[in-house]
């Protein structure tokens, strides 16, 4: 390849990596951050990426998750029109960067808490810089007492990843479930990452158990939740493990399950990131080995 070649690839490479850039750049200036007050002292922000939570009260401001890095001063804005003065601690549900994006921001001035297994995957991450890091890590849970309330994190196994926690208000009839809850979708099970399908249904299983017809269910995406909608959620997971199990069992293949299609129940569930293939795609390399 002579020079000039060479100068038109990179330039046509860099041209191409500009437009993605300010593709996003747009994508994300379009973004509305929104505020939904649950309790005196509990707030859920929507945004783009993960619902975050938030305890405002007389001992500052704590947030569940901080959506990408780009949103960062937007979901600031929206934590001063709730009060005044930046986190003084940051949770992190899992480690995805939809939920951990905007840790470099906030953790300049908060502490992050997570699971040991999050910390060992963003540290991993040279993108990562030292203050975007957890600082604060625990293997099964950790308390956290907070504007007259005890937050509790707790790890309840592999499910969507290794490394997951759900957080649950002592004194309050909310929970944030980060990436163990997509309403009404069929949910991202990060195999890869250590996710688990049994494991997901389980932990749903075990949240379910905890909470009642009052709690208010902050999705890691998704609208404000009731019990009624997470009961239904587990159906669906409950529903497709058991019709994948029964495709195992027959001895079909991935290709032949594909053929055929999810069964009329099931129909409804899809959506842009994980569509009907995609979720047999998981029950099937997620089952496989059981």
């Amino acid at each position: 390849m002579n020079s000039m070649a060479r100068f038109t690839l990179t330039s046509l490479l860099l041209y191409c990596v500009s437009i993605s850039y300010t593709a996003a750049e747009d994508k994300f200036a379009q973004v509305k951050i929104s505020a939904t007050k649950l309790t005196e002292h509990i707030y859920m922000l929507s945004g783009a990426g993960g619902n975050i939570g938030v305890s405002a009260g007389e001992d500052g401001v704590l947030i569940i998750d901080d959506q990408f890095a780009p949103l960062a001063d937007k979901i600031s804005a929206a934590l001063a029109d709730i009060q005044t003065g930046k986190p003084k601690y940051i949770v992190n549900t899992h480690y995805h960067g939809d939920h951990t994006g905007g840790n470099g921001f906030f953790g300049q001035t908060g502490a992050i808490f997570a699971h040991d297994n999050v910390l060992k995957r963003l540290a991993s991450d040279e993108n990562f810089s030292p203050e975007a890091l957890p600082s604060i890590t625990y293997e099964q849970g950790i308390k956290i007492h907070f504007n007259r309330d005890t937050l509790h994190l707790v790890h309840l196994g592999a499910a969507h990843t290794d490394g997951d926690s759900v957080v649950f208000w002592r004194n309050a009839p909310v929970v944030h479930m980060g990436d163990l809850f997509f309403k009404d979708r069929f949910p991202y099970i990060d195999l890869k990452a250590g996710g688990s399908v049994l494991g997901y249904r389980d932990s749903v299983a075990t949240i379910l158990a905890r909470v009642d017809e009052d709690t208010k269910i902050i999705p890691g995406h998704g609208d404000l939740a009731t019990k009624q909608d997470l009961i239904r959620f587990k159906k669906m997971l409950d529903l497709s493990i058991d019709w994948m199990m029964q495709q195992l069992k027959a001895k079909k293949s991935l290709d032949e399950i594909k053929q055929q299609g999810l069964p009329e129940a099931l129909q409804g569930w899809g959506w842009k990131f994980i569509s009907q293939e995609t979720w047999i795609d998981t029950l099937y390399n997620g089952l496989s080995e059981q």
